[in-house]
């Protein structure tokens, strides 16, 4: 039996529900490229069947921002998706803000225990700072999918170190989102060739 993983790129490439930016780089670019590393991995591995909220760069969900957010869940709820799992980079006016958090609805939930599973992996791959799990059950995307749901904050866009690691070492983040999830269900990893790409 294979596991159905629904990777939601946060936001759309432009216009309505466009993303953040940081020197120069935008968020919706950073969650399509890391959303479409973890779909490669996940597809590498029969244990899991994985689809995407936006299979190409270009894919515009919704015609507003609630429609936008409405439509990756409702995709993920008709599926229906195992697992959720939102891919965002986060932004702050203070530009030491840095870090990696992963957002849940609930504590003690599968979602909370996958989360910190998947937050635990990033870290250690990636060396962002660690700033846990948090409860944000307002968060559309957690709120209304049937399945359990994270919203991952890789990093912030608008800290010019985390930004670089997002744009240059995504497949680690990518990586470290899929151990994460291998941890969390018990599985072992296949090989660990796939890790050094």
């Amino acid at each position: 039996m294979a596991f159905n993983i629904y990777i939601d790129q946060g936001h759309n490439p432009y216009g309505f529900n466009a993303g953040a930016e940081g020197f120069g780089v935008r968020e919706q670019d950073i969650t399509w490229q890391i959303g479409q590393y973890l779909y490669n991995i996940l597809s590498e591995d029969d244990r899991f069947l994985a689809r995407l909220s936006r299979p190409s760069p270009d894919t515009i969900l919704g015609y507003n921002n609630t429609s936008s957010l409405r439509e990756r869940v409702t995709r993920a709820n008709e599926w229906p998706a195992d697992y959720f799992i939102s891919i965002h980079a986060n932004a702050s006016t203070n530009p030491e803000a840095n870090g990696s958090e992963v957002y849940v609805a609930a504590s003690y939930t599968r979602a909370w225990y996958l989360a910190m599973d998947v937050l635990s992996e990033i870290v250690r791959r990636t060396e962002t700072k660690y700033n846990g799990v948090l409860l944000n059950p307002g968060l559309y995307v957690l709120r209304n999918t049937t399945m359990p749901a994270i919203l991952v904050e890789l990093g912030y866009i608008t800290n010019y170190e985390d930004n670089q690691k997002m744009l240059n070492n995504g497949y680690q983040f990518a990586y470290g989102i899929y151990v994460g999830l291998l941890n969390y269900l018990g599985l072992p990893q296949l090989t660990a060739a796939q890790e050094d790409q």
